[in-house]
Parts: C-alpha cells; sequence; structure tokens
C-alpha cells in the first residue's frame, strides 16, 4: 500500500533536521511526506532545500506572517517555489485565505474546536468551496466525557457536509489517554477511540492520517503513530483505508 504521511515538520534549529524523518519513513515502510511548516517559522527555505535533496518524497506547507501587509505578496513569492499550500488559523485575516484560494494553495488549518466551531470558519468553507481546507490534529479534540464538549465535537464533525472541508487524524497518542499501567499490546484507554471513526464517517473520503513527527516521539512513536490506528481501522472498506493512509493526500498534493 501507498503510505503518506500528511503532517510532518522538519528543521536545523527546532525538531529534527529532514534526515531523521527520513529514516523513520523508510523504516516504516511511508513513500511520501507533506512538510508542515511549524508555528512561528516564517523562514520556509528549508523546507524548500529538502524538496531538493530528495525529489518527489515531499509537498512543502509554508507559513507567512499573516499580520504582515505584506502577506500576501510572500505567500504568492513562496507559490511560485513550488509550495503547495499554506498553514492558517480559522481566524486569520480574510485577505490571506483570499490570497491562499486566489493562488490555488491548500491549506492545512491549526486551531481549537471552538475556532473550527465558530459561524467564521463555517463562513470560510462556504465563501471559498474550491479551496481544499484541512483541519489538523482531529479539530483539536480530545476523548472527554462532558456534555458541553460533546457538543462542541458535533459542531465539527458536521463540518464534514462540505465537500471541500478534510481532517487530518494523527497518532492515538495525541486524542487518547494512555493506559497506567502501560500495556504493551494496546497501550492508550479505548473511549478515545470513537473519535476516530466518527471523523471517518463524517469526512468520508477526505481523511488522512499524518504522524506529526517529531512531536510524536514524545507520545507513543512514530512507528506507532502509523501501526496502531492501522490496526483500529482495517474493519474499514479496503478503497477507503488505502485513501486514509495515503491516496487522500497523494491526490491532494501530488505525491504520485
Amino acid at each position: 500500500m501507498f503510505i503518506v504521511d500528511s503532517h510532518c515538520h522538519v528543521s536545523t534549529c527546532w525538531y529534527e533536521p529532514v534526515e531523521v524523518l527520513v529514516d523513520q519513513m523508510q523504516q516504516n515502510g511511508v513513500d511520501r511526506a507533506v512538510l508542515i511548516q511549524m508555528l512561528g517559522q516564517f523562514d520556509n527555505d528549508y523546507q524548500f532545500e529538502c524538496e531538493t535533496r530528495y525529489p518527489d518524497r515531499f509537498a512543502s506547507v509554508v507559513l507567512v506572517n499573516s499580520a504582515d501587509p505584506a502577506a500576501g505578496d510572500h505567500l504568492q513569492d513562496l507559490a511560485s517555489r513550488g509550495a503547495k499550500g499554506v498553514r492558517l488559523r480559522p481566524d486569520d485575516p480574510p485577505k490571506i485565505w483570499h490570497k491562499a484560494a486566489d493562488l490555488g494553495l491548500i491549506v492545512s488549518c491549526i486551531g481549537t474546536p471552538q475556532t473550527f466551531a465558530s459561524p467564521a470558519f463555517t463562513g470560510v468553507l462556504k465563501s471559498f468551496p474550491n479551496l481544499s481546507v484541512i483541519i489538523e490534529h482531529l479539530g483539536g479534540m480530545a476523548a472527554q466525557a462532558d456534555s458541553s464538549t460533546e457538543a462542541l465535537h458535533e459542531t465539527v464533525f458536521e463540518l464534514g457536509r462540505f465537500p471541500n472541508a478534510f481532517i487530518k487524524i494523527h497518532g492515538l497518542g495525541e486524542f487518547c489517554r494512555r493506559k497506567i499501567p502501560v500495556e504493551q499490546s494496546f497501550p492508550f484507554d479505548p473511549s478515545g477511540l470513537p473519535l476516530l471513526h466518527r471523523a471517518c464517517d463524517a469526512f468520508a473520503g477526505r481523511v488522512m492520517w499524518g504522524s506529526d513527527f517529531p512531536p510524536v516521539s514524545f507520545r507513543e512513536g512514530y512507528a506507532n503513530a502509523l501501526r496502531l490506528p492501522m490496526i483500529e481501522l482495517e474493519s474499514r472498506p479496503e478503497t477507503e483505508y488505502a485513501d486514509i493512509f495515503g491516496g487522500v493526500a497523494a491526490r491532494l498534493f501530488g505525491l504520485s
């Protein structure tokens, strides 16, 4: 199966350099990856360098300072250099969303359940129907029993009605509690697993797996971040399964 990691960070000044990611990919049979610029880093040169050094292996999602009056010009320059997408927040200024749409970029969107559930974000999805918007980190949701939280989760899942809305699922350690004592076979409290399946149901055909490398190394580790969701979702239809772990991201980012 062709596997694409849709969410990785690389850097020489924070996290890990690209060679560490490449090693993890090779060890775990991951064919391609999307490099997501970390928050607060507006110099995207290293990601472009990684693409040059490893041709056809990576796609780059860049970051610009949306508060900068020249942000649109910077984004246009990055797009001309080959950026496939830009990382935005739901409440970033409308003009940068307009620019992303005009340039035909993909938006990888980081936020909280509250910001994703807001009328403003729904307005973004309605206003730019041809703009592919990926909700990162399962919308910031985590397994909780609180009734108000459940209502918020449901509002986020309802965004799946928009055909331009996608969602990323990451390692289970991001939204499931770790069991204490830790169990070798399955180290998580299974109460968080319904969120995973609800995401797959709500965004059918628009779900993609991403490791969140290297922060995942502080949780269950890269190999488990891929292996455990694959085991949990192996009952999904074969085509859907292949799409989650590679097909959707490959088509969206042109990673053949």
